[in-house]
């Protein structure tokens, strides 16, 4: 009889949104792991809610546990390559929020820290695990559409006020609405189409008083698949359209909503209920197409999202060797992107890649 693995043991570098919301429920919720330790430098919420955490209060006390195998490093953007490196040359796993890094260079400095160690590195690129993306990728590869010439993706909020006490709406390096969801729609994109030729972008401040990009359309062109990927983002936004528009030589998908994990995680909800990642039928996407000599117009079903795949991937990455779902060059291409995408704005011109 094979020998049942010891689940792994993770540290949380921070208990903000992306901790509280995101990583502790999912990690918690996963067999294979032990949500054991967690950062917290002025309170001890995360207990409330998992009485046998330990709570400690520096970076350097998480390095320096030798029975945690996993680091979680969910800080702000400019502290990654730092915490990240320190966690890796301490022979710590480490997973980054998403964005990997500010910069490509301090990405390729990871990922070749990673190797040296012989640590499994990766970026938490959650929305491949959205629904609708999911239900987008089918239609993609199953070529729904015929040969695909449009893709538009919309990750739109209504917020016209600056929140206060925020990185995220402060200038300085990694901050801005580019880098935070710019990010998931990058990689999306990249996990759909891989590497573009060209990149070309309008970045800007739309509400008053902003500090940081809260508005942008990138284009991203594939010369060879004849396509042209457009990506769009705002917070002024109060009547959203689709999330996303295809168009292809047969016909057209569009699909509204927004996956309902994120929400049902702030609810206190958790992956091992019954009906998780299910969307309600009135945001399922609506297909116009011919297929197989017969038109079909009417609505598909969305697949049920599941961030849990994130986790899975971390834990057969770690245990059985297996290669990532997210692999750090990937996320590294997005940073490229987003690189390519500030010097399109500021030169006025398009970027070859």
């Amino acid at each position: 009889m094979n020998e049942i693995a010891a689940p792994i043991t993770v540290g949380l570098a921070s208990y903000g949104m992306s901790g509280l919301v995101f990583h502790a429920p999912l990690v918690s919720s996963h067999p294979g792991f032990k949500l054991q330790t967690v950062l917290e430098r002025s309170a001890n919420k995360s207990q409330e809610r998992y009485p046998a955490v330990k709570v400690v209060k520096t970076f350097e006390e998480l390095l320096q546990d030798n029975s945690l195998e996993l680091l979680v490093i969910n800080t702000p953007n400019a502290l990654h390559l730092s915490m990240a490196q320190q966690a890796l040359e301490a022979g710590k796993h480490v997973i980054l929020e998403k964005p990997f890094t500010v910069t490509s260079q301090d990405a390729q400095t990871l990922i070749n820290i990673a190797k040296a160690n012989n640590r499994v590195l990766s970026v938490f690129q959650n929305r491949r695990w959205d629904g609708d993306f999911l239900t987008v990728q089918q239609v993609v590869r199953q070529n729904l559409l015929g040969q695909l010439v449009d893709y538009e993706a919309h990750y739109d909020r209504y917020r016209n006020y600056i929140e206060a006490n925020t990185w995220k709406e402060e200038a300085g390096p990694g901050s801005g609405l580019l880098y935070n969801l710019g990010s998931h729609m990058i990689d999306q994109a990249l996990a759909l189409f891989g590497k573009p030729a060209t990149v070309t972008a309008e970045l800007g401040i739309q509400r008053p008083g902003g500090q940081v990009n809260d508005y942008y359309h990138i284009t991203l062109f594939y010369p060879a698949l004849n396509l042209r990927v457009t990506l769009k983002s705002s917070y002024l936004v109060r009547e959203p359209g689709p999330r996303y528009i295809l168009h292809g030589t047969e016909g057209s998908f569009l699909k509204y909503g927004l996956d309902p994990q994120e929400d049902a995680l702030k609810a206190g909800k958790l992956p091992s209920e019954p009906s998780w990642g299910l969307e309600d039928k009135s945001t399922w996407g609506l297909l116009n197409t011919q297929l197989n000599g017969l038109h079909f117009q009417g609505t598909i079903e969305t697949s049920p999202g599941n961030y849990l795949q994130f986790y899975n991937s971390m834990y057969a990455a770690i245990r059985e060797g297996k290669e990532l779902a997210v692999k750090p060059e990937e996320a590294m291409l997005g940073i490229q992107i987003i690189e390519a995408a500030i010097r399109s704005n500021a030169e006025k011109r398009t970027i070859n890649l």
